[in-house]
């Protein structure tokens, strides 16, 4: 399968020069996507740090040697806006999680629902740091550097006692939402909290507690659409207002 081009790639560490073995996948990128050689640099970043450059000073079969030149000013780019995300399959959240990073989200919050699958907390994506693998793919993508908070939680009720703020509270809904999401609900100048229900919606019990928080539910239109593609479609909405 051919690799998609990312835009920058992260390191963790704000180091002057590294050895990147020749495993690393960065090594494969650079040599066989960006097709850069010895002397060439290409765009880099430190995780929730600094831009910069990366120069190729030499490759061999043992890795490859790189400098780096970093900017000495960084910006937090993310945009104030919450997700709150029914527990999803594991194929659906790792698309959640790549695209929400791509888009700049601040944080995201899984949580199990009433109707969703208890197993899916099991899979391996949230018992190994493959969750986070997902989201520096997300941030290398939109050439930025710094990666949403993501926290898991049980429920919806241990969700909303730990994430909720000031700012917006949103729920899409197809089914009780009166209006749309539409452009003035955009974060111009405020946070928002954007809740997604699961796939199979959200239980009776789950929208009295939003209501209780004092969500407002806005729909999509009347299809229904699937959970990774509202997550999309909302996000593009709601920060519109940034761009």
């Amino acid at each position: 399968m051919a690799c998609a081009a990312l835009n920058l790639l992260l390191f963790e560490d704000q180091a002057n020069e590294i050895l990147l073995p020749t495993a690393d996948p960065r090594v494969a990128h650079v040599r066989e996507v960006l097709r850069r050689l010895p002397g060439d640099d290409f765009d880099v970043a430190v995780v929730n740090g600094p831009k910069g450059k990366a120069t190729i000073l030499d490759d061999s079969p043992a890795g490859m040697h790189l400098s780096f030149l970093w900017k000495e000013t960084v910006k937090d780019d993310r945009i104030p806006i919450r997700l709150l995300i029914g527990l999803p399959r594991p194929q659906t959240a790792r698309k959640i999680l790549q695209q929400a990073a791509t888009l700049g989200v601040e944080a995201m919050d899984f949580f199990g629902t009433d109707k969703g699958e208890p197993s899916y907390a099991d899979s391996k994506l949230w018992r190994t740091d493959e969750w986070r693998r997902h989201l520096l793919r997300g941030v290398e993508q939109a050439f930025s550097s710094f990666l949403p908070n993501v926290n898991c939680h049980a429920t919806l009720e241990l969700a909303l006692d730990e994430s909720l703020g000031s700012g917006r509270r949103l729920a899409l809904d197809v089914y009780e939402a009166a209006s749309p999401l539409a452009l003035e609900d955009s974060t111009i100048q405020t946070s928002c909290q954007l809740a997604v229900g699961p796939e199979r919606g959200w239980s009776e019990r789950e929208r009295d507690l939003l209501k209780e928080s004092e969500f407002e539910f806005r729909h999509l239109g009347p299809r229904v659409l699937r959970e990774e593609t509202a997550c999309v479609v909302a996000l593009g909405i709601l920060s519109s207002g940034n761009w």
